[in-house]
């Protein structure tokens, strides 16, 4: 335990001579350039604070305006009107400086106080030009006046060179509905999937909701949108995610790919070597705001970045009643599990980033070291799959002292964690549809016992150099964790890259110390609470019934030249293989986003609507061609339409979440909201855009082209459905449901939704070609 002994910066021992005092140089180098280290990162934190704080003006506009104040009284004009004047006469100092000092103190104060005044009123201009949404209900390509000046006033007010948390303090708050008009859209909503009595029964308990406890609810939450930054998004998350009980493995967690047809490397601690490197490049630039805000695509308008704030050195802590989310600021090291042990390695040396080659080198040295986990080491985190009360109980009793605390304080503080996993993923065998599949599995629940998945995200690295990701919910939305893996994929891939033998590039410090084994003294009460909560997470995780699919007989290419949103005509295809698959319509859910507003999160799109319904029965009633495309036109307007609401506020399931929770606060109950947030959500779905389109070369590099991410299935007779819309003519779609229902199949309900964008486009475009053989097969096959 050389390493251990390095850890002492000094020792003393007591002798008949006196005091023997014995200072470790290294280690107190290693202190030091630790501290450099945290300065540094204070530093670089102030001087952003104050960047951000002044925006959308620069901190040397104060000069600009303190000299050309000073610069109008020199011409013997007073701009101030008087103040400069009244601001002398009241200064403490005022007998201790001469009268032309007390007049440029002065001045200094009163320019300081403009300045201040002017980025206020900018502020509050761009927050007000924020606030405007018209422009996203208008036609593409056809902008009207009003929208056009909007524009130029929005750069105008927005500053330059923005850093990433620039507009937080310009982005209006989220409004809150009027609730007619919420039970207005509720009640058209829910129109299609009910029979004219429950229609009936439904109308009347909203209309008592609306004319009586209504009211009194949306006073306190108007109240509560007026104090708040956000009037949804701190009850979401503790309410839908903190409070649950449940387990968070396939429930909660949510998972991404790597590359679909490459494995840059197949040296699995080369490729991890890159991948955590490409890691800690994200985090530096997170750190220092580097990272360019994101905005709506193909505009300037930005979108709120507080959901990045916790994406390094967070975990979720278990309690009784609800959990917690713990972050800190900082964290040099990341936790490494490997065949039942967990080790710290360190990821800075001398102050410095360890290159790729130097982590490579670490992480080699964990996988070479043949010693054996100690007794209830192994199955550990199976804690974190299971149940969230008996972990809470288990960590109490048993790791909140001696070494069991310290080494879990070393997991949860750790940046991240990565799985070294002997398993083999990926599109590959004789049957790479199958392997796609059980590669989803694998990243959604692993063994149960060898991912962390308190942790924000955790990192896993297969044996034959295949990686993937698996993020914890509650701290942020899938966008947000897609933005960083993109990243990471197009860095170690494109910019760091590897040598002729498949290693990282560059040099290995032979000095550093062996990665440290953390210790355990598990009881045989611990391990038997950690042999239950893992057959409940291994029961959870052999009922997920998986499919992941390409889709590539067309893609948005091929859908935007009839002048159709991509994202419509994949939920209306969603909608169309739900009812041939069920025979029936159901509740479905859409994620949408609402991060135009400050500390926003997502809002549900109801896809499945009165328009919806009317374009799939006429299909499948044989309706004639140009009914049937009207219908398909209408639909998809629809669902745009919706979806634009649920974006800029005017959604109806937040809304109704909120007065739910407002009377449970007061204590009175609610007949049509108890009603409303117990409706299964049969068909769950989401989209995960590719943001960052830039980092990848769709055309010249197509086999570098991720698979996506998905999720478990939400309702216990339903399915999951995350879609990812890949370049020109690519769709992955990642299928979820559970094997313990007889109503359901992941593989059928593929098949139907590939069939059903095929019959959608025949219908816009009969002169396109049929599928080929293979993919009829295939789609026979899962049917």
């Amino acid at each position: 335990m050389a390493e251990a002994h390095q850890a002492v910066a000094f020792q003393f021992t007591v002798t008949p001579e006196g005091i023997d005092l014995q200072l470790s140089h290294q280690a107190l180098t290693e202190i030091y350039l630790s501290g450099l280290r945290s300065w540094k990162k204070k530093l670089i934190r102030l001087k952003n604070g104050v960047i951000t704080g002044v925006y959308p003006a620069s901190p040397s506009s104060w000069l600009f305006v303190v000299i050309a104040i000073l610069a109008t009284m020199y011409m013997r004009s007073d701009p101030s009107m008087g103040l400069i004047a009244k601001i002398q006469e009241h200064l403490p100092v005022s007998q201790s400086l001469s009268a032309q000092c007390q007049t440029v103190v002065s001045a200094v104060l009163f320019s300081t106080l403009l300045w201040f005044s002017l980025i206020f009123t900018m502020r509050m201009c761009l927050k007000q030009l924020l606030s405007y949404h018209r422009w996203m209900f208008e036609q593409r390509g056809k902008m009207s006046n009003t929208t056009k000046v909007w524009v130029a006033l929005v750069r105008i007010f927005s500053g330059r060179q923005p850093l990433l948390y620039s507009y937080q303090g310009s982005l209006p708050n989220q409004p809150v509905p009027a609730v007619k008009d919420t039970v207005k859209r509720y009640l058209e909503s829910v129109r299609p999937l009910t029979t004219p009595d429950e229609f009936e029964r439904m109308t009347s308990l909203a209309t008592q909701f609306e004319s009586s406890l209504g009211n009194r609810l949306q006073w306190y939450l108007k109240l509560k949108a007026l104090w708040a930054s956000n009037y949804v998004s701190d009850w979401w998350e503790e309410y839908i995610y903190l409070r649950g009980r449940s387990p968070i493995m396939v429930n909660s967690n949510y998972y991404g790919m790597d590359f679909l047809y490459v494995t840059p490397t197949p040296i699995q601690a080369a490729r991890a070597g890159n991948t955590l490197h490409a890691f800690l490049m994200y985090r530096r630039k997170l750190n220092r705001e580097e990272l360019k805000p994101s905005r709506v695509p193909g505009t300037v308008i930005p979108l709120c970045a507080a959901q990045c704030e916790r994406m390094f050195n967070t975990t979720r802590t278990p309690g009784e009643e609800t959990d917690t989310v713990q972050h800190w600021q900082d964290s040099d090291y990341v936790a490494v599990y490997h065949r039942g042990r967990y080790f710290r390695l360190r990821m800075y040396s001398s102050s410095r980033p360890l290159s790729p080659r130097e982590i490579e080198s670490q992480l080699q040295r964990i996988l070479d070291d043949p010693s054996p986990p100690s007794p209830g080491e192994e199955k550990l985190g199976a804690l974190t799959a299971g149940d969230r009360i008996p972990w809470a109980k288990a960590r109490k009793e048993y790791f909140s002292l001696g070494v069991n605390k310290r080494s879990l304080d070393c997991i949860e503080k750790a940046a991240f964690f990565v799985t070294l996993d002997d398993d083999e993923q990926g599109m590959m065998g004789e049957d790479p549809a199958a392997s796609l599949d059980r590669y989803a599995k694998s990243l959604l629940h692993g063994k149960c016992y060898d991912r962390w998945f308190d942790k924000s995200f955790s990192v896993v690295i297969y044996k034959n150099g295949k990686i993937g990701l698996n993020a914890e919910h509650s701290w942020a939305d899938a966008p947000v964790v897609a933005h960083l893996w993109e990243y990471v994929l197009a860095t170690d891939s494109f910019q760091l890259g590897y040598n002729e033998e498949g290693h990282c590039k560059g040099e290995v410090d032979a000095s550093l110390p062996r990665p440290q084994r953390l210790s355990w003294d598990i009881a045989p009460e611990c391990q038997e609470q950690i042999s239950q909560s893992l057959a409940v997470a291994q029961a959870l995780a052999d009922d997920v019934d998986f499919h992941v699919f390409s889709f590539r007989d067309f893609g948005k290419g091929m859908i935007k030249k009839w002048r159709i949103s991509p994202d419509a005509y994949i939920q209306l295809a969603l909608q169309l293989a739900y009812y041939r698959d069920r025979g029936m319509f159901c509740l479905t859910y859409e994620a949408s986003m609402t991060r135009l507003f400050r500390e926003g999160r997502t809002e549900t799109v109801r896809s499945c609507s009165n328009e919806s319904c009317a374009f799939i029965k006429a299909l499948e009633g044989g309706e004639g061609v140009e009914v049937c495309r009207r219908l398909l036109r209408q639909a998809s307007e629809k669902h745009q339409n919706l979806y634009k609401h649920a974006m800029t506020g005017a959604g109806i399931d937040r809304h109704l979440f909120c007065l739910y929770v407002v009377s449970k606060y007061l204590g009175v109950d609610s007949p049509f909201l108890k009603e409303v947030l117990s409706e299964p959500w049969h068909l769950s779905t989401s989209q995960t855009p590719v943001q960052q389109v830039e980092l990848f070369d769709m055309v010249n590099h197509p086999e570098y082209v991720s698979c996506g991410g998905g999720f478990g299935p939400v309702a216990d007779d339903g399915y999951g459905v995350s879609y990812t819309i890949m370049g020109e003519n690519m769709m992955n779609f990642h299928i979820s449901c559970k094997h313990s229902c007889s109503q359901t199949s992941s593989h059928k309900y593929g098949g139907q939704i590939r069939q059903a964008l095929r019959d959608m486009l025949q219908l816009l475009c009969p002169d396109q070609r049929e599928p080929s053989r293979t993919d009829q097969s295939q789609t026979k096959k899962d049917l």
